[in-house]
């Protein structure tokens, strides 16, 4: 029965439960993140040439397959190409992030219905158990999020092996996860992917922005922003923006991603703003807006709800190392200890508003 309990939070956390900062509706859940267990592919493509050109507008022909309990092997043909900024870098990763495009017509009744693209998390570099450990925190710190909120990015962790077709490497097998698209996450959402370059703060859903605030604080992430986005870019830095319907009065959302700059992952190459004069990346520093302050205690409310879900899931990670489980744990009850204590949030929160 306690297996069965562990199985079915983590089920409910990775579909995204309702929680006090949340009016949600009932949804068909894509059938691609609506399933908890590890999922293995296998990829096929000239991962040494997509490696060394690293392209970023150009896809590359390539096949994903899997298999079904009713359908046998599935194949899909796909275009594959690098993405990212930091981690597209090669001397960063040696194994870029990627990005899937699958064909419709092919989809139809498999597992990626309703799934047109999707962001892949790799390992970043072979033969690092730490690279590999990393990709578990960083599913992780996804699958939190979902438990405090529907207006999150849906993941799912994947069993990856990748075949070089040209024949230069070996097989890698690793740890990835697949990402919501951001323009499923809309649809979902029911709203549409804003190409602004910047918003403000009284734009935003405030609720949940400040809600997403504490996340970045519990995760100890300050790489981030939620209105502003570098020169030539859409909005935001590591935050998607979605708009409304023109007719629609709902403010702004402003959802985040891409984490492995944060303590909770605590990859080997993150490292700290240095304007934050941070020791490294595990010290936290709060960077939400005093504007949202009202919100704050509601905030610190849903996460104390959600807090046995939150260390089940932590529990319940079948292929992170004890040690790590240990590492993780204990930083996220360092973040509880400082919000269970009104001179620590006000010290720490509260006074640190921006």
């Amino acid at each position: 029965m306690y297996a069965l309990r562990i199985v079915s939070l983590c089920l409910i956390a990775l579909l995204g439960a309702p929680s006090i900062a949340d009016e949600s509706k009932p949804r068909k859940p894509n059938p691609l993140f609506a399933d908890a267990e590890i999922l293995e592919v296998r990829i096929a493509a000239p991962f040494s040439t997509i490696m060394r050109e690293r392209p970023v507008d150009e896809e590359t022909p390539g096949q994903l397959s899997y298999q079904d309990a009713e359908l046998g092997e599935v194949v899909l043909d796909v275009g594959i190409r690098t993405r990212g900024k930091y981690r597209q870098q090669a001397e960063i990763c040696p194994f870029a992030p990627l990005r899937l495009n699958f064909k419709k017509g092919q989809t139809k009744k498999t597992l990626f219905t309703r799934t047109n693209k999707v962001k892949l998390v790799t390992h970043c570099r072979d033969k690092s158990e730490r690279y590999s450990q990393g990709v578990l925190r960083e599913f992780l710190t996804y699958r939190i999020l979902n438990t405090l909120t529907e207006k999150s990015f849906q993941v799912r962790l994947l069993r990856a092996t990748y075949v070089d077709t040209s024949g230069k490497d070996a097989d890698r097998v690793n740890f990835a996860f697949m990402i919501e698209h951001d323009e499923r996450l809309a649809k979902r959402l029911d709203m549409k992917v804003s190409d602004a370059g910047q918003t403000t703060i009284a734009a935003l859903d405030r609720a949940h922005t400040n809600l997403s605030s504490v996340f970045q604080y519990l995760i100890g992430n300050t790489d981030f922003s939620p209105i502003l986005a570098a020169p030539g870019e859409a909005c935001c830095h590591n935050y998607v923006l979605l708009n409304p319907d023109d007719d629609d009065q709902r403010p702004q959302l402003a959802v985040p991603y891409d984490f492995d700059m944060s303590g909770m992952v605590h990859a080997k190459h993150a490292k700290p703003n240095p304007r934050f004069k941070l020791r490294d990346v595990r010290e936290r520093l709060y960077r939400g807006r005093c504007a949202n302050n009202e919100y704050l205690e509601s905030s610190l409310q849903t996460f104390r709800d959600r807090r046995d879900a939150i260390n089940q899931l932590v529990a319940g990670s079948p292929h992170m190392s004890a040690g790590t489980k240990r590492v993780v744990q204990k930083y996220i009850d360092s973040f509880y200890k400082t919000i269970n204590k009104p001179r620590a949030v006000n010290s720490r929160l509260l006074e640190m508003c921006l």
